[in-house]
């Protein structure tokens, strides 16, 4: 019989490939360690384990259930002592020597660290041997400049020169501490950015809003009349699962909903729903598309009809709409009957009283979700939420109005810069690596650490997001765990702009924009080894 390979082991078999070399070598020095202490334990317990043997082995040689229970039991604690031994070395409170060490580590910590502090306390533990921090190059310990010269232009030149790139492409490189750029190749000339534009769309909405907001849907009753309104905050990440992982839930909203309805004593409603937040075309320029629903106010899980959290799935044609028929059955199993919301929605008045309300995690959250998983339906929520935030009309022209506003108000070069929507799925988008850089080194900046979060939220190279399954091949490796990128996609199209930690420990801002080429998957490990070989770069 032929046992067909799992689909997640295969996923995850590069991953455990990568970890098995990498603790091969330890494993092999704590044997070499150990084997000297097993030895003598083992020669001291082997005359006991004899004299055992001999008194409770019976004449005719056979051995009874109780003694071989008693041999078991006099290996097992002759191994527990070699194990103890082995696990070392220990202090006088009888606490492993480690663990000491390690427990006085954990009182200096304390929250997440987003590189503020790069230094260690003159008795803190040793760390364990691993990939250099992402943002360590945002601290002070590592603000000199990487430096300027031939050998980084060498090396990206002939990288980037690789023809399934395509026949256009342009780079940026910039040192995040100094905010100097190190490599140039058309830096100024606009090319489409494809999902890379999450980036712009991020610094946007947080500059505009703030990395607190929380985006909030309520219930609402018209003051005199049994009729509650579902009043859409634009959430995306509002979900109806059960387990709703932290973020809004709407059974959670229905649990509150019917118990503030029962203490006003009503038991039958008429339902409808608000989605006039958002305002203009719901539907993308794309069309109808696995990438995105329609936008609106008001949608759980993001449309998805496959039960999928992530990625291209079949949407819903009107996700407001299903949403409400969700909520009302959600309420009925609750014991409050409603009536079915009708095809269109309503907008709730001015006097109409709060029931209940479910919120959002903090916008930061939301932007690193975003940026992780290349999320359009949270990109363009967050493009509309910028124009609500600024006074603008949050639909897909105002949303991408109010993100250059803001880009523009933060001083950023926007020369060339065309927007059309939050997600990058439009082709019209145009940006430059040199924006691309400079959104990323302002993230970086002390100056700004509101906009921290698109540096956390980026993947990182065969972890996390769309980079989880890329860098595996040998010329790529170098960018494990330090390369963190924004992916872009679209037919003829591929970019990739992020932070890397150099060989010499200093941050750098990069972005790569390519079009034309013919070959995607060639392009992206194209990509990926550019962006690789800044990891493993002294650059000088």
């Amino acid at each position: 019989m032929v046992v067909p390979e799992l689909r997640a082991w295969r996923a995850a078999r590069p991953r455990v490939a990568r970890v098995a070399r990498a603790v091969k070598p330890r494993i092999a020095r704590v044997a070499r360690t150990v084997k000297p202490r097993a030895r003598r334990i083992t020669g001291a317990a082997r005359p006991r384990v004899t004299r055992i043997t001999r008194v409770v082995t019976p004449r005719s040689g056979g051995l009874t259930t109780p003694q071989v229970t008693a041999i078991a039991v006099t290996l097992g604690l002759a191994l527990a002592v070699w194990t103890a031994t082995a696990a070392g070395p220990w202090d006088s409170s009888g606490q492993r020597t480690a663990e000491r060490d390690r427990a006085a580590a954990w009182d200096r910590e304390g929250g997440t660290d987003h590189g503020r502090r790069t230094g260690r306390a003159a008795d803190a533990p040793v760390a364990a041997p691993s990939a250099a921090p992402v943002l360590a190059g945002v601290g002070a310990a590592t603000t000199k400049s990487a430096p300027l010269g031939q050998p980084l232009n060498v090396v990206l030149d002939g990288l980037l020169g690789d023809g399934s790139l395509g026949p256009r492409r342009t780079a940026a490189v910039v040192d995040v501490a100094t905010g100097r750029q190190l490599y140039d190749k058309g830096a100024d000339q606009a090319l489409t950015p494809a999902s890379t534009t999450k980036i712009a769309t991020a610094v946007a909405v947080l500059s505009a809003a703030g990395t607190d907001h929380r985006l909030t849907t309520r219930t609402v009753l018209e003051p005199g009349t049994d009729k509650v309104v579902l009043v859409g905050g634009g959430d995306p990440t509002l979900t109806a699962r059960r387990k709703t992982d932290g973020w809004a839930g709407l059974r959670t909203l229905a649990d509150r909903t019917a118990a503030a309805l029962k203490k006003r004593q009503l038991a039958s409603v008429s339902l409808s729903y608000d989605t006039s937040l958002f305002a203009g075309e719901a539907l993308h320029p794309i069309g109808v598309n696995p990438n995105l629903a329609p936008v609106t106010a008001l949608m759980a899980d993001e449309g998805r009809t496959d039960g999928s959290t992530s990625g291209p799935a079949p949407r819903s044609a009107d996700p407001a709409a299903d949403a409400a028929r969700t909520f009302g059955d959600l309420l009925h199993e609750r014991g409050i009957r409603t009536s079915a919301p009708g095809a269109s929605g309503a907008k709730a008045s001015a006097r109409a009283q709060t029931l209940a309300s479910v919120q959002s995690p903090p916008l930061s959250a939301v932007v690193e979700r975003m940026l992780t998983n290349s999320d359009n339906d949270i990109a363009e929520a967050l493009a509309r939420q910028t124009a609500v935030a600024t006074g603008g009309q949050p639909s897909f022209a105002g949303g991408a109005a109010a993100v250059a506003d803001r880009l523009r108000k933060l001083g950023l070069p926007l020369g060339g810069a065309q927007f059309h929507d939050g997600s990058g799925l439009d082709r019209e988008d145009k940006l430059t690596a040199g924006l691309l850089t400079s959104l990323l080194a302002s993230a970086g900046s002390p100056a700004h650490p509101e906009l921290r979060p698109v540096l956390t939220g980026l993947p990182v190279a065969g972890f996390t997001g769309t980079l989880s399954d890329r860098y595996e091949e040998a010329a790529e490796r170098s960018g494990i765990g330090v390369v963190r990128a924004k992916t872009g996609t679209l037919t003829g199209v591929n970019t990739l702009a992020g932070t890397v930690v150099d060989a010499d420990g200093r941050l750098l801002a990069f972005a790569f924009l390519t079009d034309g080429s013919m070959d995607q998957t060639s392009a992206r490990a194209a990509l990926d080894r550019t962006a690789a070989a800044l990891a493993g770069c002294g650059c000088s």
